[in-house]
């Protein structure tokens, strides 16, 4: 565990293991401990970063507004404090499949493949109007929960609400004081009203190895399910990779079948080191 200045803005980042690179980045509003099933697993194999985006988990708040483009830099940026230029496997899971995507997009030769696990889809993306008012009653939203207390108070009980309502068995598996530590304070509100991305518009590097693993829920309604699963089939035939049902499993993947997210990360083949591109994308 360490903590690093990314852009002004102190992150916390957990590097184990040793191998060629690979980054686990978790969903909207969840934190480095949320892989902590699946790092035992690759950690013989590959050095494993984890970090915190800002406002998330241990690193601090930042008022800059996050954009799709942003975060794929601060991955890289990530990558580029701890020493690691050779291709990385980038594992996304839910809103974080589109960060994961655009950093293959914007920095192909700091790429070596992409695993999206149970990754948002949005297959028609449109700009919405009046973005700027949103963004600006959104924060103040947090702002006026965060002054009263909502935080402390409904943040412990809405992660555990939310890692029951997203594993198809089991409960919370970190321990309370942690949660509690982590999502007592306002910074994971901030974040979870504010984060949201568009898929980049550039083309993946070619023969870029990419795996869509999908959780396979047994407790959605047969439509849902097989509508979900053919989302997640159709993503994977667009970006060209491979489709993976994975079940029975919520969308928390990382706690219900930890294994295949495992397998689907060692599956990729890693090239030989590579110089790295740092410089920023126009």
């Amino acid at each position: 565990m360490t903590f690093v200045g990314i852009g002004g803005v102190v992150h916390h980042v957990v590097v184990d293991g040793s191998g060629p690179p690979c980054v686990l980045s978790p969903g909207l509003g969840m934190c480095w401990f949320d892989w902590d099933p699946v790092v035992p697993l690759l950690a013989p194999h590959r050095t494993v970063v984890r970090f915190d985006r800002p406002g998330l988990g241990l690193s601090a708040r930042t008022r800059a507004w996050p954009t799709l483009a942003g975060e794929a830099r601060r991955i890289a940026a990530v990558l580029d404090v701890l020493g690691l230029d050779g291709p990385a496997t980038v594992v996304g899971h839910s809103l974080a499949g589109f960060h994961a995507e655009a950093f293959a997009r914007l920095f192909p030769a700091r790429a070596a493949g992409l695993v999206l696990v149970d990754s948002s889809v949005e297959e028609e993306p449109r700009p919405r109007r009046a973005r700027a008012a949103r963004d600006t009653a959104a924060r103040a939203c947090a702002a006026l929960a965060g002054a009263a207390g909502l935080p402390r108070v409904a943040g412990p009980a809405l992660r555990r609400a939310a890692v029951r309502a997203g594993r198809a068995g089991g409960g919370e598996a970190v321990p309370y004081d942690l949660v509690r530590r982590v999502y007592s304070t306002s910074r994971w509100l901030h974040a979870a009203v504010a984060l949201a991305a568009l898929r980049a518009q550039r083309p993946l590097p070619p023969g870029l190895p990419v795996t869509v693993l999908a959780a396979d829920d047994p407790r959605r309604p047969a439509h849902r399910r097989e509508h979900w699963l053919a989302r997640q089939r159709a993503l994977a035939t667009d970006l060209g990779g491979t489709f993976r049902a994975s079940g029975p499993a919520g969308h928390l993947l990382m706690f219900d079948r930890p294994e295949d997210v495992a397998g689907a990360v060692l599956g990729v083949r890693t090239p030989s080191p590579r110089p790295a591109s740092r410089r920023n994308p126009p």
